[in-house]
């Protein structure tokens, strides 16, 4: 078992309130005496109120007073958090900034040894972040909190090469990202069935209050995966003719 994970079962161990000997702990964990002081000695640093009492009924015990539960992560679980952000930043995620700072909490709560190794291990991945309006967020936001909520909005979406964008209503089942871009799967009012509209495509959007049911267990990414799939099966192989062949030579097979 890893360092951080022998560390994080001892500190499971010691907020049951039970007093352990550290013979007990190095037992349980399978590591000797002198690494579970090792490691007492760490949470200490990190902030953990561990204290060894002597005596007949000594023992190793953790102040009633802690509260709160640090995180261990280990090296490659740091460096795929900060991969993730970096993943999520490039990809327009609507909550960037809340996971940045999250990931800011994680960070601070590192030692120097750690954060020296984070640094090192997250040097060579980056993301390019393509250039998205701002306006886009706000959209995005908007859209997830009215499929929470079951709530009706009223968009303009201007379809592609169109001059002008139109109204409709709509119920938004949920967001779907693929390809660099980010789709809302809805139930379009005006054409009466699901449709997917590309979000950067809609010029604004406004609350109703109207209300709808979310369908049960339905996924916005299993849909827009379904709709690839049948468009593709729909198009067929492509079959080329060569020159020399004319047409009343060619046969089709339906």
């Amino acid at each position: 078992m890893a360092k951080w994970d022998n560390m994080l079962s001892m500190l499971w161990m010691l907020r049951s309130g039970r007093k352990l000997t550290a013979a007990q702990i190095a037992d349980s964990l399978e590591i000797s005496v002198r690494t579970v002081y090792r490691y007492i000695d760490a949470l200490c640093v990190s902030g953990v109120p561990v204290i060894a009492e002597s005596g007949h009924d000594g023992g190793i015990r953790i102040l009633d007073s802690f509260k709160e539960t640090p995180l261990f992560f280990n090296s490659l679980e740091l460096k795929a958090l900060v991969d993730a952000f970096k993943f999520a930043q490039g990809a327009g995620y609507p909550y960037t900034e809340e996971l940045q700072s999250a990931l800011k909490k994680v960070e601070n709560g590192l030692h120097d040894e750690q954060r020296h190794d984070l640094s090192r291990q997250t040097g060579g991945l980056d993301v390019i972040v393509p250039a998205r309006p701002p306006s886009i967020i706000r959209l995005l936001r908007d859209l997830e909190q009215a499929a929470k909520e079951g709530r009706t909005v009223r968009i303009a979406y201007r379809k592609a090469n169109a001059e002008q964008a139109y109204e409709r209503e709509v119920d938004p089942y949920g967001l779907a990202y693929d390809r660099n871009e980010w789709y809302a799967v809805v139930f379009c009012h005006r054409s009466q069935g699901v449709r997917t509209f590309r979000v950067d495509r809609i010029e604004w959007l406004a609350q109703t209050e109207l209300r709808f049911d979310q369908p049960l267990h339905f996924s916005a990414s299993t849909y827009l995966r379904d709709q690839s799939e049948r468009r593709r099966e729909a198009d067929g192989p492509l079959t080329v003719i060569p020159a020399h062949i004319t047409w009343s030579q060619v046969k089709f097979t339906i």
